[in-house]
């Protein structure tokens, strides 16, 4: 599963925990409970890099930090699996049209897998798409 570290800092002026991502440049958000800031930070992280991919901008891997003020956050399902199965492929080689036709679908169905705004593959074809990467994307 993808994750990325958020810092949550409690903000004494205003009185609202300030989220931001080091590794999402520009992905910022807040919440007046601690509970808010965790949940608008996976709403924030889900948005951002939504709008990465749809800009073409290189999405960055999760870096490794920690520390009393930094919480990893996962954004929604179908962004996570669209990221790591384009990631997987390109480190494989592989095109988009390869893979599809490994699956035995048009190269059109298989651009929405790794479109995290449209990708909503069924359990049968991730566990294809497994199987021809030779690695497990996410836990099915």
């Amino acid at each position: 599963m993808l994750a990325y570290p958020a810092k949550i800092k409690y903000d004494k002026e205003d009185k609202i925990y300030l989220v931001s991502f080091p590794d999402v440049k520009g992905c910022h958000t807040y919440g007046e409970t601690i509970e808010d800031a965790l949940k608008y930070a996976r709403e924030a992280l889900t948005g951002c890099l939504e709008v990465a991919f749809e800009e073409n901008m290189k999405i960055s891997d999760p870096s490794k930090l920690s520390g009393k003020d930094i919480y990893y956050i996962s954004p929604d399902l179908n962004v996570s699996f669209a990221i790591l199965l384009k990631k997987e492929r390109e480190n494989k080689n592989l095109t988009q049209k390869q893979i599809a036709d490994k699956l035995d679908i048009s190269y059109q169905a298989y651009q929405k897998f790794e479109n995290p705004r449209k990708a909503n593959p069924t359990l049968k074809t991730i566990a294809k798409i497994q199987k021809i990467l030779n690695r497990e994307i996410i836990k099915i």
